[in-house]
């Protein structure tokens, strides 16, 4: 059923893109649609009522009107505007990071209500601080899962057998673990403890309360970490823009 010519829904800004000498294209993520790209128009004037309530990370209540390229905001107002988040450097750039996953990933117009709620929980969560790099890995996972990419952490997608309690191998191509003798004859494979295997289950099954009680040495967060961009890269055939900064900000840390 198509939308009505006016519409209303809410939706978290995820991107703004600057379009002629005032307005802006606004990227959402929204509950009932998914993902939308709309103009605000003059949002960028200094007395705009759209504004203040389509800054990047903050979700909205928003009345749209269809266009015949892209609709048109014409009403907003904030629900969460995130500010804790928005003081602290870190925890920003983890949630850009989030922010442009869920753009990267989604088409536009394609509900996904789970994701939705994924995204929203975890910008709550990195307001409130904590174990920010086991957040990042258990959205990641989630992520994914909501997509219909969820590695598989049980069998070996080479012979079908369940995976030993010993180190194998991790194949983003093939979409998850190999045992070490089909991990033979797949180039790609790298190695995956059994405690990062371990992590991943626990991630990916886990909520965010859970999660944010676990406790990695700094070798373990470090695997993890390249194995979940290693998948990341390969679906997207990119590297995800954002990651460059918090990179360096780890480097400073």
């Amino acid at each position: 059923m198509s939308r009505p010519r006016v519409y209303k829904t809410e939706g978290i800004v995820l991107k703004r893109t600057n379009l002629g000498e005032a307005d802006c294209i606004i990227t959402l993520y929204t509950p009932d649609i998914g993902k939308v790209r709309a103009v605000a128009k003059g949002a960028r004037k200094p007395k705009s009522k759209l504004g203040g309530h389509l800054d990047l990370l903050t979700q909205s209540s928003l009345l749209l009107a269809r266009g015949q390229n892209l609709d048109i905001i014409t009403q907003s107002q904030t629900i969460q505007s995130f500010l804790q988040l928005k003081r602290d450097l870190k925890a920003i750039s983890c949630a850009l990071y989030l922010a442009e996953l869920v753009d990267q990933f989604t088409p536009e117009q394609a509900e996904n209500y789970p994701l939705y709620r994924l995204l929203q929980a975890n910008l709550l969560r990195l307001c409130e601080g904590g174990n920010r790099d086991v957040q990042l890995r258990q959205f990641e996972l989630q992520l994914l899962s909501h997509l219909g990419y969820q590695p598989e952490l049980h069998q070996c997608l080479g012979c079908n057998s369940p995976l030993a309690p010993r180190d194998n191998f991790f194949s983003p191509g093939s979409g998850g673990v190999l045992c070490p003798n089909c991990a033979a004859k797949e180039p790609t494979a790298r190695p995956i403890s059994l405690d990062a295997l371990k992590v991943m289950r626990f991630l990916l099954n886990g909520d965010i309360t859970s999660a944010s009680r676990l406790r990695m040495s700094s070798e373990l967060s470090a695997e993890l970490e390249q194995l979940l961009r290693a998948y990341v890269r390969y679906l997207l055939e990119r590297e995800v823009k954002s990651l460059r900064f918090l990179d360096q900000l780890q480097a400073r840390a």
